[in-house]
């Protein structure tokens, strides 16, 4: 089984800065892709960002500037770079990662338990 663990989560001013990470541990042979989702209140869950199989890293339109993605493929750990948060981006934060338990093995989707963020003064 695998198993993701996220942190950083947290209460902050607007404009200030967050990092969420994620942590894979488990039977991984590889991770296809990373992905961060969040779900606001009273909405369907989002994505938010996202690096694809072919690493192609993409971005909701309202983060676009203010948030970065990375990974530590070593690590098998995923980022979330939040700067210049605003009242808006108050969410749960999940991660998602499409991991390959064995070669031979077609990528499943794997989440995270969720992390809250709130972005207020």
């Amino acid at each position: 089984q695998v198993r993701l663990v996220e942190s950083g989560g947290g209460l902050v001013q607007p404009g200030g800065s967050l990092r969420l990470s994620c942590a894979a541990s488990g039977k991984i042979f590889n991770v296809d892709a990373w992905h961060w989702y969040r779900q606001q209140p009273g909405l369907e869950r989002e994505m938010v960002a996202e690096v694809t199989f072919n690493g192609n890293i993409n971005y909701v339109d309202s983060v676009k500037g203010r948030f970065s993605i990375s990974r530590d493929v070593g690590k098998n750990t995923l980022y979330l770079q939040m700067n210049n948060l605003r009242p808006e981006d108050t969410a749960v934060y999940y991660c998602k990662l499409d991991i390959k338990p064995t070669l031979w093995d077609r990528a499943d989707d794997t989440w995270g338990q969720g992390i809250q963020v709130t972005v207020s003064s």
